[in-house]
């Protein structure tokens, strides 16, 4: 099986990760610091902070921003749940804005519209989540002035964006957003097994998710409101969540970002060449915007109008061929819990177009060339 997307493992990894669990630290030691030292550097951000997984991330994200009852979230049908979902646990509600076609990125003409009939209505969402899917950002700056014209506050959702850029500036320096979040699962750029990270410019939010990252408790006098009654002290002062990292997690982090550039340039070398070897077949690869750099996390095709098979056709004989495809994603709108709520098929057009032609291709690092030749034969075959 050459499957869609897997870790690279090496022994420096190996050897950072033994050489925390053999130390004094295991959790909320130095290796979590380093960790989000690595990660504010490389992207240019003031504040990094490391949590438990991306669902976490944006979750506090959320929370940051005092999203909550009578709040809403928008973002963009075309991703994983966690993006909307996050929303929901704070008791907000969700809506979507669909996707441009060719990029699977949310559409921000869109975005525009749909903001100007929300502050006619007086429905104007709280915070907007901007999915960068497949790596490659959204239109970062024409969202951010969409969003700064009423006052919204902007979460980038990088979970497949770290080494990415828009107009020259890394993802996750928040040039264009108030937060920026990042997933460090095994398929994703870097990998920490579970983890993620949220960075951010503004001093008050990075203290505000600091304290929401670990149930809400300080060891800082100057946050208490009584006096510490000893060096043992601690005041619950918010309600938070444990959403802590480990160390030998963090210090797997800080090996795999030492490699970033090398892995991401990996991905694009071998991304470029599926461009080439898909150019006589009837799919089409996602379009990559001019003045944006992917991370590419996936490879996605959807397949052309004059294909003579359906999408689980090829998909059924691509894993038949022992090919690990896979689909992202099934549009969140048209899931179960989203249904209950009132979404229904026909809501955003463009993204179910999308979900009905989309299949995520093997890209990885470790993907050798002539594997990338096998799946495009096979792919070849399916199609014929």
């Amino acid at each position: 099986m050459i499957p869609y997307g897997r870790q690279w493992i090496d022994d420096d990894d190996i050897a950072a990760v033994v050489e925390v669990l053999r130390s004094d630290w295991l959790t909320q030691g130095p290796a979590v610091e380093a960790f989000e030292r690595s990660v504010a550097e490389k992207v240019g951000a003031e504040h990094a902070i490391a949590v438990s997984n991306g669902t976490a991330a944006l979750h506090l994200a959320a929370l940051a921003i005092d999203l909550g009852p009578g709040g809403t979230l928008w973002t963009s049908p075309i991703t994983f749940v966690a993006s909307a979902n996050c929303a929901l646990y704070t008791g907000a509600k969700v809506d979507f804005v669909d996707i441009e076609p060719d990029t699977g990125l949310l559409d921000v003409s869109a975005l525009e519209h749909k903001l100007q009939e929300a502050d006619d209505a007086g429905t104007l969402p709280k915070a907007i989540v901007a999915v960068h899917l497949g790596g490659q950002p959204c239109d970062m700056l024409r969202l951010r002035l969409a969003a700064d014209r009423y006052g919204i506050a902007v979460i980038e959702d990088a979970a497949h964006a770290i080494g990415g850029s828009c107009a020259g500036t890394p993802v996750g320096a928040c040039e264009f957003s108030d937060m920026t979040t990042f997933s460090f699962h095994p398929v994703k750029v870097v990998t920490t097994g579970e983890g993620g990270m949220i960075t951010t410019n503004d001093e008050e939010l990075a203290g505000k998710l600091r304290l929401l990252r670990t149930h809400g408790i300080t060891r800082d006098p100057s946050l208490m409101l009584g006096e510490p009654d000893g060096p043992w002290y601690y005041e619950q002062i918010d309600l938070g969540y444990n959403y802590r990292i480990t160390d030998f997690q963090c210090a797997l982090g800080v090996s795999q970002m030492r490699r970033l550039d090398a892995f991401v340039a990996r991905r694009a070398e071998l991304a470029a060449r599926y461009d080439e070897l898909l150019a006589e077949l009837p799919v089409n690869p996602l379009v990559q915007r001019e003045g944006r750099e992917s991370g590419w996390h996936i490879y996605v095709v959807t397949l052309a109008p004059e294909a003579q098979r359906s999408r689980r056709e090829v998909f059924d004989a691509l894993r038949a061929e022992g090919i690990g495809v896979n689909v992202h994603y099934i549009p969140v709108h048209l899931q179960p819990y989203y249904r209950a709520m009132g979404f229904e098929p026909g809501d955003f057009p463009r993204a179910e177009a999308y979900y009905e032609a989309a299949i995520t291709l093997p890209l990885y690092p470790a993907l050798t060339e002539a594997e990338q030749d096998t799946v495009v034969a096979a792919l070849a075959k399916a199609l014929s």
